[in-house]
């Protein structure tokens, strides 16, 4: 777990290599970051305007170093998400930077009927992996979206490219949790964003 302090280091670590890349092209060199950033962490960074999703890029397993996974994640969420056009330097100021620490993806070893039983909405992110197909969907969508077990598995298939069902008939379910860490408002202060976890 990262502490507030932390938290608001690997937010405003996205911003900055966000904001300095789109302004010369240059990737953002760090020194004398807290130790947890020296560890692999897979990670997310979100970017919204108002609410509504403008970039969300990541590295779902713990491939690199922490600060390593938010520069090129942070990166990616601005220019590569192939939903969006990249971000340009003018829209940061209506912009909320969200950073999402992830736990490793362990594969869910229950038969598929039992998934919406044990999912908890508001803690665990999902990945749904058939063949070539993969997708994954983070914690806090489901309460964002209002979505109970059964959407929540439904969507993340569907995220994957997979029949809405897959996770009834074949495809490999995993869950992770994430620590989120957003801004208040666009550079503005950081805070932990928790959600009332349920079962239903």
């Amino acid at each position: 777990m990262l502490s507030d302090s932390e938290g608001r280091k690997a937010v405003s670590l996205a911003r900055d290599t966000i904001e300095l890349f789109l302004e010369n092209g240059k990737k953002m060199q760090v020194s004398d970051l807290p130790e947890v950033f020296n560890e692999l962490r897979g990670v997310f960074v979100t970017l919204t305007i108002e609410g509504d999703l403008r970039g969300c890029i990541g590295h779902p397993y713990p491939d690199s170093p922490l600060s390593d996974a938010i520069i090129d994640s942070a990166i990616s969420a601005a220019t590569r998400d192939p939903r969006f056009p990249a971000v340009d330097i003018s829209e940061m100021g209506d912009i909320v930077v969200e950073v999402t620490i992830l736990t490793q993806p362990e594969l869910i070893d229950v038969p598929p009927q039992k998934l919406p039983e044990i999912i908890e909405i508001g803690r665990h992110g999902l990945i749904a992996k058939d063949g070539p197909y993969q997708g994954l969907l983070l914690p806090q969508v489901a309460p964002e979206n209002d979505f109970d077990a059964i959407d929540f598995l439904t969507h993340t298939c569907l995220k994957a490219g997979l029949a809405h069902d897959a996770w009834l008939t074949g495809a490999q379910m995993y869950w992770f949790e994430g620590q989120i860490f957003k801004e208040i408002s666009p550079r503005g202060d950081v805070e932990e964003e928790k959600f009332n976890s349920c079962c239903k």
